[in-house]
């Protein structure tokens, strides 16, 4: 278990936790409102579609994606764009910018790259990257509201290309942000690395609960145990479910060549939430922030490689002086 909300807070400040980095004066937001959402945008012709997009079923089954040799470069490709699209997207994050506009950017770069935005279609989501604010818990649909000083904003990008899909996602804050919103963001991030640093070959794939849910409890905040990663490859969501809570029901093992994502998702409030009338946006029922990033991994002989990561090993998930998990 967590510290109590009225145990000491882990700042040493000398208050109580919830009275300072989980002080609800602090980190709530006015709601956010789910405003207008445009039509979807066109993708080139010449720019090859995920199946599920030209012949509307979800297939294959969602076995496990196990890649190597030329399968695996063109995952790297793919994952490589993914973060190229991520990084021209949280840079487009500002105050009074709405997040159909930070759609229409990734969109534009993912086009220009020549590749295709994996959510466009998929089970009919109607755009190019998610992108949830504050309270939204993932999947909230980019719409005409513009983004506030003081908000935070997931933006959830996955690429489409030579046949495979990258997935990651970043947390942002907009503009000025509270102190503790930021320890969110950063705490959410550091949970994200730990788990995937945990992962070894031949081991159970509950590591990754087991890092995360030890890095979110030492701050207070909770893990969202509804989601988690998904294997990943020609398949965008497949086996296995990759845990960020400890359950029994995990019997996943790591194997070389394993592609997967890690993407826990932080709550500094309770863990109810309700999916709005668009049938996606997930708002938590507290009104209360959460954060979340994502990395694409594949698992190596001696741990897991991070391949969502621009040219130099950054991304907008794993900036300069972040901890990566081993490469094999």
């Amino acid at each position: 278990m967590g510290p109590s909300r009225n145990a000491p807070c882990w700042c040493g400040s000398g208050k109580k936790l919830k009275r300072c980095h989980l002080d609800r004066a602090r980190l709530v937001r006015p709601a956010v409102r789910i405003g207008a959402v445009r039509p979807e945008r066109a993708v080139p012709e010449g720019i090859a579609r995920p199946h599920y997009v030209l012949d509307g079923t979800v297939w294959p089954p969602p076995e496990a994606q196990v890649l190597s040799g030329e399968a695996l470069e063109r995952m790297r490709h793919a994952c490589r764009v993914a973060a190229e699209v991520l990084a021209e997207t949280v840079a487009a994050v500002g105050v009074g910018v709405t997040t159909d506009e930070l759609d229409a950017v990734a969109h534009e770069a993912y086009v220009t790259r020549g590749a295709y935005p994996s959510t466009l279609g998929y089970h009919d989501y109607p755009k190019s990257i998610c992108t949830s604010v504050n309270e939204v818990l993932c999947h909230g649909i980019p719409d005409d509201r513009p983004l506030q000083d003081g908000d935070i904003v997931n933006v959830d990008v996955t690429a489409f290309v030579d046949g495979m899909h990258g997935d990651t996602s970043a947390t942002v804050g907009v503009g000025t942000i509270a102190p503790e919103l930021a320890v969110l963001i950063d705490t959410t991030r550091d949970a994200t690395l730990a788990g995937i640093a945990n992962i070894r070959p031949g081991e159970p794939m509950q590591r990754v609960a087991e890092a995360v849910t030890s890095v979110a409890k030492d701050r207070g905040y909770g893990v969202v145990s509804e989601y988690g990663g998904h294997g990943i490859g020609e398949v965008f969501h497949a086996d296995p479910h990759i845990h960020h809570t400890i359950t029994s029901r995990d019997r996943a093992v790591a194997v070389p060549g394993l592609c997967l994502t890690v993407e826990p998702m932080l709550r500094t409030g309770a863990p109810r939430f309700t999916t709005a009338d668009d049938g996606w946006t997930e708002v938590l029922d507290d009104g209360m922030p959460s954060a979340q990033f994502e990395h694409t991994v594949v698992v190596t002989g001696t741990g897991a490689e991070i391949l969502t990561v621009l040219a130099d090993g950054t991304s907008a998930v794993s900036p300069a002086g972040s901890v990566h998990a081993p490469a094999g």
